[in-house]
Parts: structure tokens; C-alpha cells; sequence
């Protein structure tokens, strides 16, 4: 089992940074792991992901902005959140999916999500 917290969202004008945490209980091996949102009355939407190799995968609605990259050593994952935008608003989960060989969009354990609000 492995356990996922997220932490550093919070509430910002447009136009600026936040940077998110996950710490996971654990690393499994090669891995994949990603971030996702939900903003209000929609669906949960992937954001980014990074595999153990170092390979990334971004939404276009976030590519330019957004940076995803881990620290093995401390077991963390980062969404770095730039030039933010009110349709950024949303809660982010970060997720992880062990002992694959890429990342395919399926993910066994999620964290329980941190609330980013962007205001106009």
C-alpha cells in the first residue's frame, strides 16, 4: 500500500505560482506518477505525468505553464504551477502507478487532493 499527501495549494491571483507536493509513503520501482484536477461540475481531467525514466506528458491546456518532476531521494512529486489562469481553478490529486514500464493513464493510488483557486 502507498500513501499519497498533497500539499502547497492555495489561493492566487492570475497570472501567479504555485508550486505542489505529493509526498508518497513509497517509490515503487519504475513508476509512473501524474497529477489530475477537478475543477466544480466537471470531469476529473489529467494535467501531467512523469515516469521513472524522466519521459513527461503534459495537457495542452497547461503545456508552457506547468512543470511536473520528482525528487527519488526525498519521494516527492512537484507540479510547478506558472502564469496561473481562473480556469486553473480546481482540486489536484496527485497519483502513482507502480512497476510499469510507462505511463498509460492508469493509477492504482490517488492522494486526497489539494484545492488551487485562481482569481480574476
Amino acid at each position: 500500500q502507498v500513501q499519497l499527501v498533497e500539499s502547497g495549494g492555495g489561493s492566487v491571483q492570475t497570472g501567479g505560482s504555485l508550486r505542489l507536493s505529493c509526498v508518497a509513503s513509497a517509490f515503487r520501482g519504475r513508476n509512473c506518477m501524474g497529477w489530475f484536477r477537478q475543477a466544480p461540475g466537471k470531469e476529473r481531467e489529467g494535467v501531467a505525468s512523469i515516469h521513472s525514466d524522466r519521459s513527461t506528458s503534459y495537457a495542452d491546456s497547461v503545456k508552457g505553464r506547468f512543470t511536473i518532476s520528482t525528487d527519488n531521494a526525498k519521494n516527492t512529486l512537484y507540479l510547478q504551477m506558472n502564469s496561473l489562469k481562473p480556469t486553473d481553478t480546481a482540486i489536484y490529486y496527485c497519483a502513482l502507478e507502480p512497476w510499469v514500464q510507462y505511463c498509460s493513464g492508469g493509477f492504482t493510488y490517488w492522494g486526497q487532493g489539494t484545492q488551487v483557486t485562481v482569481s480574476s
